[in-house]
């Protein structure tokens, strides 16, 4: 870079992305802000700056990346926030900036797995075995809606609480934050006579131990499969990140 500073902007909302911003905010000459969308109301503390907040698509990313010089673009955001990726990986063609994605492995699926392999959310709800009453609902607060009409009986987890006018399925709501312990998530799963889960393909260790449970009381799961990510730089971990952005200063 030619500038003595170094502008990264991370699009985070992950644990991955505040660990990142965490190593590359001690590198010498680097100044981190992180972006959030604002969906979580009580987000990890962060070093250099926060932005809260949508960007207003790919032409609004790109003139905030003008605006504030920024140098590097880093999209750590959800698996499943494709939408943002999209608009990250067309700001950054425009603004000729480098980009990188840094993604965190899919779960592959292993022997003992039941898996239902879907697309979508909505292909999920439909996709839930017949014999299967209590269900497990583990995919956030904001597809909910596709559920709130099925007869089952739902246990949704989420860290924060869904909002208030939304429509949702019969059941209780757990407020929870991972990582969690294959222990606890085997007895979480008889408390409450799970007979079958649906979850994101999101990857990552921090909620592998349901997969894990699943398969040790062998419980079937819907298992959305992740959308569409655009083409560019990608790596999977965070210390290979670091090293990319290494690379580039």
């Amino acid at each position: 870079m030619n500038s003595e500073t170094t502008q990264v902007l991370i699009l985070g909302g992950t644990g991955d992305a505040a660990a990142l911003a965490a190593q590359l905010s001690i590198l010498p000459g680097v100044e981190i802000t992180t972006a959030l969308a604002g969906r979580t109301q009580q987000p990890s503390a962060l070093p250099g700056e926060v932005r809260v907040g949508g960007f207003g698509g790919s032409d609004g990313l790109l003139a905030y990346l003008k605006q504030q010089r920024i140098d590097i673009l880093i999209d750590a955001t959800h698996p499943f926030a494709a939408q943002i990726s999209w608009n990250a990986a067309m700001a950054a063609v425009e603004a000729r900036l480098p980009h990188l994605m840094l993604v965190r492995p899919e779960w592959e699926k292993v022997a003992g797995d039941r898996w239902i392999e879907v697309e979508t959310v909505e292909a999920a709800a439909q996709a839930i075995p017949t014999n299967a009453r209590r269900i497990f609902l583990t995919i956030g607060r904001q597809q909910l809606a596709p559920f709130a009409l099925l007869p089952h009986w739902f246990l949704m987890r989420s860290i924060d609480p869904p909002a208030t006018d939304m429509a949702l399925p019969n059941g209780e709501l757990l407020l929870d934050r991972g990582p969690y312990t294959l222990e606890n998530e085997i007895a979480l799963l008889k408390q409450h006579r799970i007979e079958a889960i649906v979850s994101k393909n999101s990857g990552g260790a921090a909620t592998y131990a349901k997969v894990m449970a699943a398969r040790e009381l062998e419980l079937p799961i819907v298992m959305v499969q992740r959308p569409a990510m655009p083409s560019g730089d990608r790596v999977s971990d965070v210390a290979s990140a670091v090293e990319w952005v290494k690379r580039m200063l």
